[in-house]
């Protein structure tokens, strides 16, 4: 029996979508991204300008957090978010101040976006009791209850239900808030999302559940992991969908706004895509053997901070000086962050089963 020859498969953020033989078996261009301007979207000159200072400053967080684990400051899993930075931030600004969000381990972007400082998060990855965790959580379990960020969780598609949860308590006490559930395109394949998503429509649950389809699935192309669109998934469910291009900070912003209205005022649940792309590794650890650079660098070229930065200047929201001073001033606030990080203390031993159990006697308490 003659050898079948490998089929030709193609990924790029321009092209049609996967090829076997020349047959399109999956979708994965990029959405276009919106046309309209900030003013139409009803965003000022200033916001765009916040938009860019906080898409920079999750980046150089990352970058800085990355050299400091590299020198072996700390340890365990670190999943860098860069090049996702537009999702983070598009979605804050489109919710409201106390509306819900819950996400996955890839979640430094997501807590800085609602209200982790730099200084709280650098601790908490270096383990320190002056972490937004209070060094117990690490780098996978950023958290910020008074902002109604629940957290990033360790356990793929572990929080799923949990989202759901938040979801059907702010229906059951009629508070206006919704939730936004972000997870990864390696968790859709859980379980548990199906169960969630069944009872979520059921239930008229004004929940968003946001994939972040960053491409991989730790090491494994997402056509390689599950089967058909995943925006799809939706249509079992009688849910609404969307895919939406991540690379784009104003587009995540126009749709996740009218997402978010729909599912505020009908108490309904929706299913998002969000295509995207990440930089690095699935962890530190992750030698990325699985892409080609020529593909890393198409995604390069659609750097969503790059994105916005230039739309600034072309529009004359600010000037290169502007742009460099925010820049510098994130540049050193990250430095003083890696300081205090540093000069903090760890956890206090008898501070191990604090903040675990709810009874001040539980019985395996010693």
């Amino acid at each position: 029996m003659a050898k079948q020859k490998n089929k030709e498969i193609t990924f790029t953020p321009s092209g049609t979508g996967i090829r076997t033989n020349g047959q399109i078996v999956r979708s994965t261009e990029l959405p276009s991204p919106t046309r309209k301007k900030h003013k139409s979207l009803g965003l000022s000159e200033q916001d765009v300008v916040d938009m860019f200072e906080q898409m920079y400053l999750q980046r150089r967080f990352e970058e800085r957090a990355m050299q400091m684990y590299q020198k072996g400051k700390f340890g365990g899993f670190l999943h860098l978010y860069m090049g996702q930075e537009a999702v983070s931030t598009g979605t804050v600004y489109a919710l409201n101040d106390d509306d819900d969000i819950i996400t996955a381990y890839r979640d430094h972007g997501w807590g800085l976006c609602r209200g982790v400082s730099p200084k709280e998060g650098m601790a908490e990855l270096y383990g320190k009791v002056t972490g937004c965790s209070k060094g117990k959580g690490g780098s996978m379990h950023f958290a910020n209850v008074e902002n109604n960020f629940w957290g990033g969780y360790g356990i793929v598609g572990g929080h799923i239900p949990i989202g759901g949860g938040i979801a059907f308590a702010n229906k059951y006490r009629d508070t206006g808030r919704v939730t936004a559930c972000f997870l990864g395109d390696g968790a859709v394949d859980q379980g548990v999302l199906h169960e969630t998503l069944n009872m979520s429509k059921l239930w008229g649950l004004p929940c968003i559940y946001a994939v972040e389809n960053n491409g991989y699935a730790m090491g494994t192309a997402v056509h390689r992991h599950t089967v058909g669109e995943i925006h799809e998934r939706a249509k079992a469910y009688d849910m609404k969908s969307a895919v939406i291009n991540g690379m784009d900070v104003f587009t995540v912003y126009e749709n996740m706004k009218e997402i978010a209205k729909s599912s505020r005022e009908n108490s309904e649940p929706w299913f998002v895509e969000i295509r995207t792309y990440r930089y690095r590794g699935h962890s530190m650890s992750d030698p990325m053997k699985y892409r080609t650079k020529e593909e890393l660098k198409e995604y390069e070229e659609l750097d969503p901070i790059e994105r916005i930065k230039s739309y600034i200047l072309d529009n004359d929201l600010a000037d290169q000086e502007k742009l460099d001073e925010i820049q510098e001033d994130i540049e050193q606030r990250v430095l003083d962050a890696i300081d205090f990080a540093e000069e903090s203390d760890f956890p206090e031993e008898e501070h191990l089963y604090k903040d675990v159990f709810v009874e001040d006697d539980y019985p395996f308490h010693t």
